[in-house]
């Protein structure tokens, strides 16, 4: 990969890196597993298995790569408890909690606008 060199003031790199960040960071959390891996989570600590019985229809490979991937970002904690066989909890970190607010904004947005989004489409469609 050939990174561009940038040549302007250190203000103006720092808001180019903030904003390739931010879109990085849009398109890790924008998909459907990780808004729900998110919801589920909520204010609870949950096991894996609990937080896969909560997800309908994630597999434990995709619920895996959006555990990693949260974590990485930091909006999730990952504890592993030294017991045998080792026991290991996720639980939102406060940023992670900022972004279950946000989320909830666009849940509660889209129950609002339903119906008006819902004729919408059927007029489009038709």
């Amino acid at each position: 990969m050939v990174t561009k060199q940038f040549s302007g003031s250190p203000d103006e790199a720092d808001l180019t890196r903030a904003d390739s960040l931010a879109r990085e960071i849009f398109s890790d959390i924008a998909n459907k597993w990780a808004l729900l891996i998110i919801e589920a989570l909520g204010e609870r600590t949950l096991r894996f298995s609990e937080l896969r019985n909560e997800i309908e229809g994630i597999s434990h490979k995709m619920l895996t790569q959006n555990l990693r991937m949260l974590e990485r970002n930091g909006l999730v904690q990952r504890t592993v408890h030294p017991t045998v066989p080792p026991r290991v909890e996720y639980t939102l970190t406060e940023p992670g909690q900022a972004l279950r607010v946000t989320i909830d904004g666009m849940c509660d947005w889209t129950h609002r606008y339903l119906g008006h989004i819902e004729a919408s489409r059927h007029h489009f469609d038709s």
